[in-house]
């Protein structure tokens, strides 16, 4: 979880371009790159971007240690040691702007812009995209399962089948900022204040003779703190039982328990029995808990069936992504320096998803006054004449450009903001509880068909004219270089 000491968590590759260029001479060539992705992850409808606060202490602890340096000096490349020396200098002296974390995001719009030395921008790009696309993945899925679980209380219980400390600490984050109540990781409630929600183990009740004494020394230790495992043996016959029975006696005493917890067997059937059950014995207070490998996709088949689960601890599914463990998002140069001057670069491809949009950029939503709701992205560049409600915006789909229309009386809200500019921060990091208002705030734009889980609707991302006229002649002038 440490921040410091991270400049060689970077790709070998990295440092011998920036290795390259230092003895071409070319090491100071100003650069920009952006970073997005192309494809939605889930075949959902939108992304939730997060990562921001991790890239930001990154780039402001960037150093080389003594200890990259001597590790640097014995690779085989036998790196000069006057380029050596000019990394223990290093500092991030570039400009980086970013969506704001809880932001909704789409394909092919950049989500972070970096731009300084082409050395400085190389350097922290493997890094800015480990950190994005974990966590933007991840804040997705969890925003997935709290669309399905709607009011119902979510935890998240992924630690010890994640990819490692990391992992579970910053996919805890994530899954906060996406809507999550609690995590069970007591790192992750320490680093950044998440609530910690845990119940006890199966071991737990395996240790003593009975499964009723089990309950009861559990309930007399944290009478104010109890939600019991109740299919050690048997939940119906054994687990609920006993824990009415436990139940009773915190009554007795002026407390009440919290909760049971399932997590094994029909989930739907047995809690719809438990609840049953428990509402017989006059606690109809006591909530249910599930958990066994839950994601959106079995939440919403266990509502379908009408189980009776107010509380989800979704553990593995989470915090592996695993219906799609990685992003995909990409890191692309698209601009250099030549003899002084900005000029826009592309990326050509035998894949046409592939091919890079020209020029440095900058996000728009566009939002309809009447409705409220965000009607498309907008593309532009800098230069250009910045979206306002007296502009009747075109507005036409890049893959389709006879898809258009025209929009006006809209707020155009700008996406990316400022966070470093010529390495100092500027961007005050804003708390977790204010990253999960303004993720609220996103989701509030738009409209459900964009949200839904299955077949959601296609939200538009749009380029101006300017930005589309330059792709194509950029496009055509390499196609006629072939002729």
């Amino acid at each position: 979880m440490q921040t410091m000491g991270l400049a060689l968590h970077t790709d070998k590759y990295q440092i011998n371009m920036m290795y390259a260029h230092w003895v071409n001479g070319s090491h100071r060539q100003k650069a920009v790159f952006e970073a997005y992705f192309r494809k939605l992850p889930f075949g959902n409808g939108y992304a939730v971007f997060a990562g921001l606060e991790r890239i930001v202490h990154y780039i402001a602890n960037l150093r080389f240690t003594d200890e990259d340096i001597k590790y640097l000096s014995e690779q085989e490349e036998n790196y000069d040691s006057a380029f050596l020396e000019e990394l223990k200098q290093f500092r991030f002296c570039g400009t980086l702007h970013s969506m704001k974390e809880g932001a909704l995001v789409f394909p092919n719009e950049p989500l972070v812009r970096v731009e300084g030395t082409i050395m400085e921008a190389q350097l922290v790009e493997t890094a800015l995209l480990n950190f994005m696309n974990f966590q933007t993945l991840i804040a997705t899925k969890a925003s997935r399962i709290k669309q399905v679980a709607g009011d119902d209380i979510l935890l998240e219980f992924g630690t010890r089948r994640a990819q490692e400390a990391d992992a579970a600490v910053w996919g805890a984050r994530a899954a906060y900022v996406a809507g999550f109540h609690a995590t069970s990781n007591m790192l992750a409630g320490e680093k950044f204040g998440i609530p910690t929600k845990g119940t006890h183990a199966h071991s737990w009740v395996q240790t003593f003779e009975s499964e009723q004494a089990a309950f009861d020394v559990y309930a007399k230790v944290m009478p104010d703190q109890v939600t019991l495992l109740v299919d050690t043996y048997d939940t119906l016959k054994s687990g609920v039982p006993h824990a009415i029975e436990t139940a009773k006696k915190l009554e007795a005493m002026g407390k009440k328990m919290n909760a049971i917890r399932l997590d094994s067997g029909d989930l739907a059937y047995l809690s719809i029995k438990a609840r049953e059950m428990l509402d017989q014995a006059g606690l109809n207070y006591v909530k249910i808990v599930a958990s066994n490998d839950l994601d959106e996709n079995t939440i919403f088949n266990l509502k379908a069936q009408g189980a009776r689960i107010d509380t989800w601890g979704v553990g593995t599914q989470l915090i592996t992504a695993a219906d799609q463990p990685a992003l995909g998002g990409v890191y692309k140069l698209v601009e250099r320096e030549i003899k002084g001057e900005m000029v826009p670069t592309i990326k050509i491809s035998g894949n046409p998803e592939k091919v890079s949009t020209p020029g440095k950029k900058d996000v728009y939503r566009i939002v309809d006054r009447v409705s409220g709701k965000a009607t498309a992205d907008y593309i532009a560049f800098p230069g250009e004449e910045k979206p306002h409600d007296g502009l009747r915006l075109k507005l036409f789909n890049p893959q389709h450009p006879y898809l258009q229309k025209y929009v006006k009386n809209y707020d155009a809200i700008e996406m990316l903001t400022p966070v470093f500019e010529n390495g100092l921060l500027v961007y005050k990091l804003p708390s977790l509880d204010e990253i999960r208002e303004y993720h609220r705030e996103q989701m509030d734009l738009f409209w459900p068909e964009y949200l839904r889980k299955l077949n959601p609707e296609i939200y538009r991302i749009n380029i101006s004219e300017k930005v589309w006229d330059l792709k194509q002649k950029m496009v055509a002038e390499y196609m006629q270089q072939d002729e």
